[in-house]
């Protein structure tokens, strides 16, 4: 199948590169054209010129407005009897406004925002999170399966959304959580690796430790980790889920809390460092917020 990608970012160039991998025919834009030539794919100029170039389109973008920017474009043209798939972490209103817009063009619309990093998408093993119609689902769904080790049809356009803040939410407390029980042990001098692994080992760690373990012990001895996910990226991620909380109604006191420590951290200078370092950094010099 002839599968654009709108947006390749490291989540959007491993996707990209996976489907490619799987037998489909690749074609990526991004707002920044650099960094859709550094996929070594072909490239659309346009979100337009994705649209019109391929059957399906799949777009994981920053943010809302990014999301409605670039479909904005892609639906100007003739998109009929086209797939869209909108993959990016956003409240749901925004995958439920384009479905709206979608629509009445004649084409399909789902939204699949997944759980996993750029590990788990280079190698299809993400999470899905699947809302809309179910005719568009089961339409989309062999697409889904070759990104997704499994995939969950939760509601309409707007639920895979909800879910996706939902289950993101503990994690990001997580990090600033592990932040300061690393100072409560910072004075005992245990060497990194051996503390990551002690930590790793209990009822109290994230499943992620499985697999960052390392990599928080690596930055714990001060060796600064590559990139998978930044620091600013989590932050806007939570601040979107307290503003979807707000919205119903509901309080939500831990999260504006967590919220307040990764702006500190963006203020410090952290916010394109990897989210590793927002516990490593507090540990080592714990804050008066």
């Amino acid at each position: 199948m002839k599968i654009g990608i709108a947006g390749t970012g490291k989540m959007g160039a491993a996707i990209a590169a996976h489907l490619k991998d799987v037998g489909h025919e690749m074609m990526v834009w991004n707002r920044t054209p650099d960094k859709a030539r550094a996929t070594g794919l072909p490239t659309a100029a346009t979100p337009a010129e994705l649209a019109a170039a391929n059957e399906a389109v799949i777009s994981i973008l920053t943010d809302g407005k990014a999301v409605a920017a670039v479909y904005g474009a892609m639906l100007a043209g003739d998109v009929k009897g086209k797939l869209f798939i909108e993959m990016s972490t956003v409240r749901p209103s925004v995958p439920q406004e384009m479905s709206v817009k979608v629509k009445p063009k004649g084409a399909s619309f789902v939204e699949c925002p997944v759980g996993g990093t750029t590990g788990p998408a280079r190698d299809g093993k993400l999470f899905g999170f699947a809302g809309g119609e179910a005719a568009d689902v089961e339409r989309a769904m062999p697409i889904l399966k070759q990104m997704c080790r499994r995939v969950e049809h939760v509601g309409p356009a707007g639920a895979g959304a909800r879910m996706k803040l939902a289950i993101n939410l503990p994690l990001l407390v997580y990090w600033q959580s592990l932040g300061e029980a690393l100072s409560l042990v910072r004075d005992l001098k245990i060497e990194p690796a051996r503390l990551m692994d002690i930590l790793a080992d209990t009822s109290g760690a994230a499943s992620m430790m499985k697999n960052r373990a390392p990599v928080l012990a690596a930055a714990l001895g001060g060796k600064e980790p590559n990139v998978t996910s930044n620091i600013d990226t989590m932050r806007k991620d939570l601040s979107e889920m307290l503003a979807e909380v707000r919205s119903l109604g509901w309080q939500a006191p831990i999260t504006e809390r967590a919220l307040e420590c990764f702006d500190h951290a963006s203020k410090q200078g952290l916010g394109a460092k990897d989210c590793a370092m927002l516990p490593v950094n507090w540990s080592a010099k714990p804050q008066r917020l």
